[in-house]
């Protein structure tokens, strides 16, 4: 079909051109919203600009077709095959891309707020500073992709393939990552603010600077991760592993961290103020010029931990608090909540 004739027929009205073959035509900047494309043959089509609002375009063949710019919210393109097609600064919003092909597609800037990309394979594909946020993401192959800058608060990642993923200053708040697999991922400057991260896998993962207020770390393991500067305030790191992490200068105010592992852990002049240590282990935990004021320290184990200028002011500890030999935690100001303290040997 002819694009003249194509034009002419959707001006009056038509809007079925299922199966049609426009292969190499000019679209651009052209008005097709709401047609049907399904199984159309669009290859190196040029569409730059296009708008194809609520297109159907389901099995439809884009192989190296040009879709920069174009406006494709809440259209349709499950099984189409967007093989090293360009969408740079395409909209599609909300629109369903289930099955869809998009290896070596050009996908900068794209907007994909509320999309279903479920099961869809991007592995290793340049998402740099794309707008995922709300998407569904759920079981999608995102591994070795880079997500640096992304927006994806709010986004499904629930059995999502996230291996050697780049994620350096990305929107995820509020996040469900319960029992994902991070490990060595690049997260530092990441927004993860609520985000869930229940009995996830965080080893020698990089967080240094980013924001994680009230975020969910439950039992989470971030043995030997970069927490350095990392904003943690009221976030709950109950029963968390963060043996020889390294949360130099974090704030960690009213922060949960009973019964963490914070063995050999270096929190220098770290904000644990009002903190929750109750039962944590901090055996030779570095903890120098730490504010530990006005923290629950009862039935901590802190034997080996260097505490020098740490302020323990209104600190609370209890008998069974175990303190490094020879150290007097009254002199810093902590208070005892029973009758007798026990300093390690």
């Amino acid at each position: 079909m002819e694009t003249k004739e194509l034009l002419s027929r959707y001006a009056a009205g038509e809007r079925d051109f299922s199966e049609v073959n426009l292969i190499g035509a000019n679209l651009s900047g052209v008005n097709l919203s709401g047609a049907n494309f399904s199984k159309a043959s669009l290859g190196s089509a040029n569409l730059s600009r296009a708008s194809l609002r609520g297109a159907n375009l389901n099995g439809t063949f884009l192989y190296g077709s040009d879709l920069s710019f174009a406006k494709l919210n809440e259209a349709s393109l499950i099984n189409a095959d967007l093989t090293k097609a360009n969408l740079k600064g395409a909209w599609l919003v909300k629109a369903d891309l289930q099955g869809a092909k998009l290896s070596g597609a050009i996908l900068t800037a794209v907007n994909l707020r509320l999309a279903n990309l479920q099961a869809v394979n991007l592995c290793g594909a340049n998402l740099s500073n794309i707008n995922l946020h709300s998407a569904n993401l759920i079981q999608a192959k995102l591994n070795w992709a880079n997500l640096s800058g992304a927006r994806m608060s709010g986004a499904k990642l629930a059995g999502a393939w996230l291996n050697g993923i780049k994620l350096k200053g990305a929107w995820l708040n509020g996040v469900d990552l319960q029992g994902v697999d991070l490990d060595g991922v690049d997260l530092s400057e990441a927004k993860l603010s609520g985000t869930n991260f229940t009995k996830a896998t965080l080893t020698a993962t990089n967080l240094s600077e980013a924001q994680m207020r009230v975020a969910i770390l439950s039992q989470v393991n971030l043995h030997a991760a970069n927490l350095n500067g990392t904003v943690l305030t009221k976030a709950n790191l109950s029963r968390a592993n963060l043996s020889k992490a390294d949360l130099s200068d974090a704030n960690l105010r009213e922060a949960n961290l009973s019964e963490a592992n914070l063995n050999g852990a270096t929190l220098l002049e770290t904000n644990l103020s009002k903190a929750n240590l109750n039962h944590a282990y901090l055996w030779a935990a570095k903890l120098d010029v730490a504010d530990l004021s006005e923290a629950n320290l009862n039935g901590a184990s802190m034997r080996g931990a260097s505490l020098n200028d740490a302020d323990l002011h209104n600190a609370s500890y209890s008998p069974e608090t175990l303190f490094p030999e020879g150290f007097d935690p009254t002199e810093s100001g902590a208070y005892l909540t029973a009758s007798e303290i026990r300093l390690a040997a």
